[in-house]
């Protein structure tokens, strides 16, 4: 079953075609293919996890939004329908209303609290973390000098500087310490092996290129969704200044009610939108495009050469393509860490 969220957006984005390109598919070097493998069983695990917090977490605040609004046009309806003057058939049955209009703050209330007491947010964004440096571990093992000595066990400390959340991945260590046998065995001698250098790089090459195309879509689909919503809040206001201005000539109880529940629906989808920072997204999205597609031009390049510097430009060039992927990765986590409201 699809999530709230998705539902919500494929609703919202009806009649918008996103891109759907396919990444291109180098398989990966042999000496790196018993690593790959049990770094995948273990980061099945932690991606599951971070797509159910992740989709508990954004189906929430949509939700939250959107059901505000519903409170409001139950709360409108009574006068709207003429129940609550006195002599109409259904006057005893008011309250029915005020019951709904309870029933929905309820549900709001009871997913606040859930999603508070869950730290749906917090998992999410630990989890997304532990996923994506798991995942990328078999890409960074040939970048490391097991021999050298280094106070860290993890990896990614032996060549960047990733950040604060990103060092305390205490899962990541665990990890890096369980694989490095294996990585030090597999990798010793490779960087003296052609035939490993050329499928390196062009495996490199298919997961950033993979990357390239994912977030490009997302760029698509941040901007299609910002235009949207603004499009269709910009009506819902419209038509509540029309409504008002008619409300002048024509005493409707129906044009009162679309005066109240029309900018009501439009204040929450504009804060869900907000919320999801898609404006943020889509620029941060699109930086990584061009990024990625200069990191694979290095990569590409790097591959080409020949003689002692190949091997060290190969080295440096997807480093540097690491380095942009965990960038991004921060980046997102800096957007997203802020909106304690409504689910911390």
């Amino acid at each position: 079953m699809r999530p709230l969220h998705n539902i919500i957006k494929r609703v919202l984005l009806v009649g918008i075609t996103l891109p759907n390109a396919q990444p291109v598919n180098n398989p990966p070097p042999a000496r790196l293919r018993e690593l790959i493998a049990a770094s995948a069983a273990s980061h099945r695990g932690c991606n599951a996890r971070a797509i159910v917090y992740g989709n508990r977490y954004r189906s929430a605040f949509w939700s939250i939004y959107l059901l505000s609004a519903i409170a409001v046009l139950f709360a409108a309806l009574p006068p709207a329908l003429g129940w609550d003057v006195h002599g109409h058939a259904l006057n005893g049955y008011t309250w029915l209303w005020g019951v709904a209009e309870l029933v929905v703050i309820a549900i709001v209330g009871l997913v606040y609290w859930l999603g508070e007491r869950g730290q749906w947010q917090a998992e999410w964004l630990a989890a997304r973390t532990e996923a994506e440096l798991t995942w990328y571990l078999p890409l960074v093992a040939p970048l490391i000098d097991f021999d050298a000595p280094d106070a860290s066990v993890n990896w990614y400390a032996r060549l960047f500087d990733p950040g604060h959340h990103l060092r305390e991945e205490s899962n990541v260590d665990a990890l890096c310490v369980r694989f490095e046998p294996l990585a030090r065995s597999s990798l010793a001698g490779a960087w003296q092996d052609a035939a490993f250098l050329d499928q390196y790089a062009r495996w490199a090459i298919s997961i950033l290129d993979g990357q390239r195309i994912y977030h490009a879509r997302m760029r698509a689909e941040q901007h299609a969704l910002t235009h949207r919503v603004h499009r269709i809040t910009g009506w819902l206001f419209a038509l509540t200044a029309l409504g008002a201005v008619l409300h002048l000539v024509l005493h409707s109880l129906w044009l009162s009610l679309l005066a109240v529940f029309f900018p009501a629906l439009a204040a929450a989808l504009h804060g869900a939108l907000a919320q999801s920072e898609a404006f943020r997204l889509e620029q941060s999205a699109a930086r990584l495009v061009e990024s990625l597609g200069q990191a694979i031009a290095a990569v590409e390049q790097a591959r080409a050469l020949s003689g002692d510097g190949a091997a060290q430009a190969l080295a440096d060039a997807v480093q540097a393509a690491a380095a942009v992927i965990l960038d991004e990765h921060q980046d997102w986590h800096g957007t997203v860490r802020p909106h304690q409201i409504p689910l911390g």
